[in-house]
């Protein structure tokens, strides 16, 4: 079995950021790649949630993954075995999240083919990664039930930037004390605008609808190029 790719990512300057997401998203335009982060806590099911959605979408879209964490390569290797699409692994030194510079030195890394989605799983927490700007199309974020469903009060950033919510664990709902009514009214008063999707990736019940709405994201991004 091939090695998954590592990319030691450097350092930027954080106060150039958003002219280099700005940069990046016209140059990503330019090219009809639609960049996706996507951001949550530790254990919340980002990579099954990844697989899951990529198996509905690869016969349809070319996909490419970049997987960041401070360390390790289980993430890529896992995307790359379940779903057979291109991943490398992003190391941020230390760092709890990415911004663009280390997103453009992500996505120079990926192999030299045209990809319509790459999706940048971002490292586990709620805090850092809401805070600077990727270059991404769209942010999305996957809270777990487990979690509880008063996150957004406690982590406004994270929620106000994204656009989509996807609840995952669903299946787990009878256990935990998590009202779903309530979790939409809370990410409501951070984003009115933003899109929650519940589902369970365990089972696949529910990925459908958010396979679907990427897959128009994506779509629509690209005939307006």
């Amino acid at each position: 079995m091939d090695e998954v790719k590592v990319i030691e990512i450097k350092k930027s300057i954080f106060a150039d950021n958003e002219k280099d997401a700005d940069d990046l998203r016209k140059e990503l335009k330019r090219k009809g790649v639609y960049l996706l982060n996507l951001m949550s806590s530790p254990g919340s099911g980002k990579t099954t949630t990844l697989i899951q959605t990529i198996n509905r979408l690869k016969d349809k879209i070319r996909v490419a993954v970049m997987e960041a964490d401070i360390d390790s390569d289980v993430d890529a290797v896992r995307i790359r075995e379940a779903t057979g699409v291109p991943s490398i692994q992003l190391h941020t030194g230390g760092m709890c999240h990415l911004d663009a510079e280390m997103t453009r030195q992500g996505l120079e890394n990926l192999p030299p083919d045209t990809f319509d989605l790459v999706v940048l799983e971002n490292v586990g927490n709620l805090v850092c990664p809401a805070e600077f700007d990727t270059g991404a199309v769209r942010n999305a974020m996957i809270l777990s039930v487990p979690e509880g469903d008063d996150k957004p009060l406690k982590y406004p950033l994270m929620f106000s930037v994204c656009d989509v919510v996807v609840v995952n664990k669903t299946d787990v709902l009878p256990y935990f004390d998590f009202d779903l009514d309530k979790c939409r009214e809370h990410v409501r008063m951070r984003n009115p605008a933003a899109r929650v999707i519940p589902l369970c990736a365990r089972t696949g019940e529910g990925v459908d609808a958010f396979a679907g709405w990427l897959l128009e994201e994506v779509k629509a991004w690209k005939e307006n190029q």
